[in-house]
């Protein structure tokens, strides 16, 4: 195997998390909570459930908490992933906050992997445990690599925060284990994981060590994708079954119906679908193959201009977890998995660093908001898998799932979020998302100190301090989001004329300790309306402010909100309420609603409802059903 030829792009780098300090406002509040509740009570869901019991390599297995089910597929095959997440999450939090009882905690689950690896390399709780002859006999549907991938971003999290090498060195093993094994020489499998996941964490583990081995083999899976003959179909003959015979029925659920520079719209599986766009271009900014960037940029096109809710949540069916036809975007059976919304996060900040464009970074600035961060409630231990627009009230956060990935998912996101907000080059600093922190980055020698003060996303005003240590000139390019209608900026009090090019304003200047750019998104709340083709929502508006999206409750206005009818003219008014869930800007309104005069019981008549005069109350979506149990709607009707 070998990489491309192409040389490496000249990509972006992100600035470390640690490096990013959310200083009040809205962000600080969420990560203190993944910090202090969400992960120390995630590790206790994990034992309380049984996940970690798989660790036990040294006693016969105890009965499945998860039973095969008619796939013949148990969510226990990989529970190894949901521990390998919760190591990624924790590992980010303990970087910028030292944490010895939490290290101690996962310095056990790494004893105990250590303990049950196969001479070999091998590490699956599984299949060592329960049934070591079945092993890589079944990448269509066991998920093998997928739990690996998981344990080894672990691994690296672990590695980058605290120097301990023993994860790092277990998962090594691993990986030449999977080098041996797979791979387009004599001998070797041609296979892939239909759960894409281990090529992300190969790359990962490349730009520790530097070895060419580790993108070689996450290009190969990338590259293997799709190719015919079927290797899944080869597969299911060796284990004497029928290739038929898949309850998915085509392999496009795996997103290897074609090779992957073919592919033009987003299919299968929504998670699944968007780690493979994320290797993707991670493998592409590596190699520099730019015919794999074009294949993503071409389908980050299709997904956001065809498939995507108004909330950045993705893949409406609960039958395959992900897409069906393009437009259909149901409400009330909305699946949108928060693994979805928070793994197109992941995508679309990859595609930011490769070439800078604020179509990415726009959707990355709407997931976070709105359909990722709904997975999550406010006290930070219940948790939605699935992201409705439409609740008649039946619609709870639960404390843990039958299958947990979600949380231990949008916990990793926001403890690493830091990342996200900036990315550097020798001479250039990026800014791409907006809220109160402050922040070291390295540009070529020079370190320079950033501060962000705002109430960023209740308002637009945002004041950036820029302190290099030494007086450098680089190029400052600041987002403005693609939502923004009029926007301002100055730079140490003197208006700068605002050129946007992709999304961006750049300032090129030499900058000195103390520099003060400002910059002013107005913020008025819009009307969004759907595609014709998105029939479900025919008639209906969407209120929008900045990059939050709004929602109504029962619980808010005394009325299920699907009665409701918003004038297409009607005033809306925006107001700071600090009582509500940590502090948050409503809208409110005057509208009508359906009324119960003259019905007398009857399920129809000849004639409407009247229409009462009353007026509405929204939050933000990402807010929802943190109260008591009630209608929601995201989609209003227009009188």
């Amino acid at each position: 195997m070998s990489a491309p030829s192409n040389p490496r792009l000249d990509r972006y780098t992100p600035v470390d998390h640690a490096k990013v300090d959310f200083t009040g406002g809205f962000w600080e509040s969420w990560s203190e909570t993944v910090r202090k509740v969400t992960v120390p009570t995630q590790h206790q869901r994990l034992d309380e459930e049984g996940f970690l019991e798989v660790l036990n390599f040294h006693l016969p297995p105890a009965p499945l908490v998860r039973p095969i089910q008619p796939s013949g597929l148990s969510m226990q095959h990989f529970f190894d992933s949901d521990f390998g997440k919760w190591i990624e999450a924790a590992s980010y939090t303990l970087k910028a906050h030292p944490n010895p009882e939490l290290e101690a905690k996962i310095d056990e689950i790494v004893e105990q992997l250590a303990k049950g690896q196969l001479a070999d390399g091998y590490l699956n709780s599984w299949f060592i445990r329960r049934e070591p002859e079945k092993r890589w006999t079944n990448l269509r549907d066991l998920h093998e690599m997928y739990s690996m991938g998981h344990l080894l971003e672990g691994a690296v999290a672990y590695f980058e925060a605290t120097g301990k090498r023993r994860f790092l060195e277990v998962m090594s093993r691993a990986v030449d284990h999977i080098i041996d094994t797979f791979g387009a020489e004599p001998g070797k499998l041609r296979g892939y994981d239909a759960h894409e996941e281990i090529e992300i964490a190969l790359i990962k583990l490349h730009r520790i060590t530097g070895d060419q081995r580790h993108l070689d083999l996450a290009t190969f899976f990338v590259n293997e994708r799709g190719q015919q003959p079927a290797y899944y179909d080869e597969e299911a003959r060796r284990r004497g079954k029928d290739p038929r015979d898949y309850i998915f029925k085509d392999y496009s659920y795996s997103q290897a119906h074609m090779p992957v520079r073919e592919q033009t719209q987003v299919v299968g599986h929504a998670v699944r679908a968007m780690y493979l766009f994320s290797a993707m271009a991670d493998v592409a900014a590596e190699t520099g193959d730019l015919s794999l960037f074009a294949a993503c940029d071409r389908l980050f096109d299709n997904l956001t201009g065809r498939q995507l809710y108004v909330t950045g949540g993705l893949g409406p069916a609960h039958a395959n977890e992900g897409f069906t036809r393009e437009y259909d975007l149901p409400n009330v059976t909305a699946y949108a998995e928060t693994c979805a919304a928070v793994a197109l996060a992941f995508w679309g900040h990859r595609m930011a660093q490769i070439e800078l464009d604020g179509r990415f970074t726009d959707h990355v600035e709407l997931v976070l908001f709105n359909g990722a961060l709904s997975g999550i409630s406010r006290d930070g231990e219940h948790y939605f898998y699935e992201n409705v627009l439409e609740s008649h009230g039946d619609n709870r956060r639960w404390k843990w799932h039958y299958c947990p990935c979600c949380p231990t998912n949008i916990a990793r996101l926001i403890a690493s979020l830091g990342s996200y907000f900036y990315t550097t080059k020798p001479d250039e600093l990026a800014v791409h998302l907006y809220g109160a922190n402050t922040a070291e980055a390295v540009l070529g020698d020079t370190v320079v100190k950033l501060s962000q003060e705002t109430r960023y996303p209740w308002d637009g005003d945002i004041r950036l301090g820029i302190s290099p240590a030494t007086p450098k000139r680089f190029a400052l390019r600041l987002r403005v989001p693609g939502w923004c209608g009029e926007a301002k900026l100055s730079v140490n009090g003197a208006f700068v004329p605002l050129e946007v090019t992709k999304g961006y304003a750049t300032i090129e200047r030499e900058w000195r300790a103390g520099d003060e750019v400002r910059i002013g998104f107005a913020m008025p709340v819009e009307r969004l309306y759907a595609n014709p083709e998105v029939t479900e929502d025919a008639g209906r508006v969407a209120l929008k402010r900045g990059p939050v999206v709004y929602c109504l409750e029962e619980v808010d206005n005394g009325f299920v909100p699907q009665r409701l009818r918003l004038a297409p003219g009607a005033a809306i008014e925006t107001a700071f309420d600090p009582d509500l869930l940590g502090g948050a800007v409503t809208l409110s309104g005057g509208a009508v609603k359906a009324g119960d005069a003259g019905w007398g019981g009857a399920l129809y008549r000849n004639a409407p409802s009247t229409l009462e005069p009353t007026r509405f109350t929204a939050i933000p979506y990402h807010l929802w059903a943190n109260r008591q149990a009630g209608g929601m709607l995201v989609w209003l009707l227009e009188a």
